[in-house]
């Protein structure tokens, strides 16, 4: 029997979505959905620590095994995508600092992973979430479904890595994660 939990975030310096799931048996349940507003806050660094806390307050609360994160789409405001990036690097560095690995997906990729449409727009991303996790009501803000959305996307692109791989021996172990193993 094996269990992980996978927090997901959707970056962001207005709204910092996120989502935790829970895998056991390779079936996922929601244990949290929620957001972080930062709208009433004018001092950019001081919405960049509020994230890093808040990312670092979740990882204390629900112990994720493994973060996931929405990277940021290429827009045409260069100062929006800046500060975009500042949010996620700060999530980022939250996670890295509780040694939790992360694994970034592109919007495309995470519609695609729960819609099968790398087009979908969020309100049909929230509605497949809806139905998969038996969501009652969705929230005013898709942000937190976005988080959520980033989390399930890892679970479906990660699914081998639950099922566990079976070694027959030391070595072969050894030669299948090398990439585990430190330089003596």
């Amino acid at each position: 029997m094996s269990e992980k939990i996978i927090l997901g975030i959707d970056p962001g310096t207005t709204i910092m979505g996120f989502g935790i799931i829970k895998i056991k048996d390779r079936k996922m349940s929601l244990i949290e959905m929620n957001e972080l507003n930062l709208t009433k806050h004018k001092d950019h660094y001081l919405k960049l620590k509020l994230v890093f806390e808040r990312t670092i307050s979740l990882i204390e609360e629900f112990n994720p095994d493994e973060i996931a994160i929405e990277a940021p789409f290429f827009g045409k405001n260069i100062q929006s995508m800046l500060k975009l990036g500042r949010a996620q690097g700060i999530a980022m560095a939250a996670g890295l600092s509780r040694e939790i690995p992360i694994t970034e997906y592109s919007p495309k990729k995470i519609k695609m992973a729960i819609t099968g449409n790398g087009n979908a727009s969020k309100e049909q991303v929230a509605k497949m979430l809806q139905n998969l996790l038996a969501i009652k009501e969705l929230p005013k803000n898709l942000d937190s479904t976005d988080g959520l959305a980033a989390a399930v996307c890892h679970f479906y692109n990660s699914k081998n890595s639950f099922e566990g791989t079976k070694y027959s021996s030391w070595s072969s172990f050894v030669n299948k994660n090398k990439d585990k193993i430190r330089g003596s």
